[in-house]
């Protein structure tokens, strides 16, 4: 059986959006018996090869390829291109001086339409703690955000350096309007390279602290040395998916015992 085979599905047409894009689609297993986590991710285009990323790629698959092959729990892993031009407006949930705030349409493209075509191609989990979302910079808030508004479809959010200054950082607002998701999962990181986004990672960490979650339901690794790059995220990529899906399936089968 051949190894690192990713599908690519599509082009796809989008509502509310102009040209089209396609979804990367990497199996850590093709022989499956049970339906496999699945996760979500923004900027397709860097989460598996260097090509066709601009600045490298992050690998994801070779991370989710290792922990299956240690018989951790992996993820399908979806990820979905970027509209080019239009990448500020589809990944901001707020309209602001650089951006259209269109999030809302790619998360109802996604959970409408996206989702049950990869869980009728392919053997994924389709209930909410099986499926999580993810992204980095920009993917990152877009990520918080529909783990926030969909927490039906989503029940956890791999947040990797997100862009939470975006529109006056009102999404720290916007998540004190929500419900807490429920389940809910959220790993966090930024690195000290990076602006303000260390210190913007802190205090949505303290505000997720304070609305009660314990280390069970969130990760924040601040990295001393990341700069915002697919190289830096690369490398905390694999701990952040053994923590998703690890201890969600751990959390699981205490829950069954």
């Amino acid at each position: 059986m051949a190894t690192h085979v990713i599908y690519k599905l599509g082009p796809f047409s989008l509502p509310k959006f102009a040209g089209e894009r396609h979804v990367r689609v990497y199996l850590p297993t093709e022989r499956s018996g049970a339906p496999l986590p699945v996760l979500y991710i923004f900027d397709g285009q860097n989460i598996f090869h260097d090509d066709p990323s601009m600045c490298g790629g992050w690998y994801l698959h070779h991370a989710a390829h290792d922990l299956h092959a240690i018989g951790k729990p992996a993820p399908v892993i979806v990820g979905i291109d970027h509209g080019g031009a239009d990448r500020i407006h589809e990944l901001s949930p707020f309209a602001w001086e650089d951006s259209r705030g269109e999030a809302d349409h790619l998360i109802d493209w996604v959970t409408d339409e996206l989702a049950p075509r990869i869980q009728r191609e392919f053997t994924v989990r389709s209930d909410a703690p099986g499926t999580a979302i993810g992204g980095s910079s920009m993917g990152g808030l877009a990520a918080l955000y529909a783990h926030f508004r969909r927490p039906d479809v989503f029940g956890a959010a791999l947040c990797m350096s997100p862009s939470l200054w975006v529109a006056d950082r009102q999404i720290y607002n916007k998540l004190g309007e929500f419900p807490r998701p429920t389940p809910s999962r959220i790993y966090v990181d930024a690195g000290a390279h990076e602006g303000d986004m260390l210190a913007d990672a802190e205090r949505l960490v303290s505000q997720l602290r304070s609305a009660g979650y314990g280390d069970d339901e969130l990760m924040w690794r601040p990295d001393p040395y990341g700069a915002h790059s697919e190289h830096h995220w690369r490398k905390r990529a694999p701990e952040a998916l053994e923590w998703l899906f690890t201890a969600r399936a751990d959390a699981e089968a205490r829950d069954a015992a």
